[in-house]
């Protein structure tokens, strides 16, 4: 099996998006497939220079193949900047440019000129702010371009020593319209979701799957909120019919335990704040974001643009390394053998 080629966006070009591409190519660590940037080369020409990287940005043709990594060298697809970038200062004049460079990611994705994309973080605001008033994250945009009812959103880490995923019901939505927002129909596509990847692209044959409450102590029997017994419960009844391996509704202040997540493959969170501050705690700067149910493998880093880091040599690889091998297992485990 030929070595997977993964496309890696610049992210929002003033962060350190471009900063972590290049520090990756500038490094002898070896890597574990075939990169190649997408984004303006001579913004990541100017980038290295001023963090003082020996890194060639080799632009590729569209019939280039992308070459085994080497040290010093970044293969780029190109996509030009708008306007001019300052690292650590957002222009909304660029928000055309971030979208272009996801748009080419997930269009060589596709095509099958990549087997994988890697996103560095982007601005919500500078999205907004450009004339997209209705960008809510990587997610939705991934959902809605590839044509797909429904993604999941799930956060790994292995720093812990165990691997530890959790996933979210719900995205980048406030916190009041959380509860609206979980309903029967869509717990089980997002369990549904959850597990079926589970099996095809971490090979997990019957995923064991914890459900946290959306109340404190999961309700407690509706004095706390009757969600649980309305929602919850009879979307995993359901579920369970169908063969699903599911632990819950579970208090969440309690599940992310190490006994009730011992032989657990995977955590079911009801809202962002709910499980990934818990993930983040364990392994964050080495846990990889991932999105489930698309008909494209897609990973990203956990965490921002860090504005106050670009362009200073300080910004830490962790996360991306870990995105990496993530999307190369991803990527093999769902290719022909």
């Amino acid at each position: 099996m030929s070595t997977p080629v993964l496309a890696l966006t610049t992210g929002e070009p003033a962060g350190i998006g471009p900063d972590l591409l290049l520090m990756l190519a500038a490094t002898h660590k070896a890597l574990p497939g075939r990169i190649v940037a997408v984004g303006d080369p001579d913004m990541l020409a100017q980038r290295a220079a001023q963090l003082g990287l020996e890194v060639e940005c080799r632009v590729l043709g569209e019939q280039d193949a992308v070459p085994v990594p080497r040290p010093g060298i970044l293969p780029v697809w190109p996509v030009a900047l708008q306007v001019p970038v300052v690292p650590g200062r957002l222009d909304s004049g660029n928000a055309d440019y971030v979208l272009d460079v996801l748009d080419l990611a997930i269009d060589a994705c596709r095509r099958g000129r990549a087997q994988a994309m890697v996103t560095a973080p982007l601005h919500k605001g500078v999205i907004i702010e450009g004339g997209h008033p209705q960008f809510t994250g990587h997610t939705e945009y991934l959902r809605d371009a590839c044509g797909i009812e429904e993604v999941v959103m799930m956060l790994a880490t292995r720093a812990t020593g165990k691997e530890l995923r959790v996933a979210l019901a719900t995205t980048h939505l406030p916190l009041r319209k959380v509860a609206e927002a979980i309903t029967v129909d869509g717990l089980c596509r997002v369990l549904r979701i959850l597990d079926d990847d589970l099996k095809h692209h971490f090979g997990v044959p019957q995923p064991r799957i914890a459900v946290c409450g959306l109340n404190p102590h999961a309700g407690e029997g509706g004095y706390l909120g009757r969600e649980e017994i309305d929602i919850l419960i009879p979307a995993l009844t359901r579920l369970r019919e169908e063969g699903l391996v599911l632990d819950g509704p579970l208090p969440a202040d309690t599940l992310f335990t190490p006994k009730h997540l011992d032989g657990v493959d995977a955590v079911l969170a009801m809202y962002h704040d709910q499980g990934l501050p818990v993930l983040k705690y364990a392994g964050f700067g080495r846990a990889a974001n991932i999105t489930l149910g698309l008909p494209i493998v897609r990973t990203s880093v956990d965490h921002g643009t860090a504005l106050d880091l670009a362009g200073s040599g300080k910004a830490d690889t962790g996360s991306l390394y870990e995105a990496l091998e993530v999307a190369v297992k991803m990527a093999n485990a769902s290719r022909p053998h």
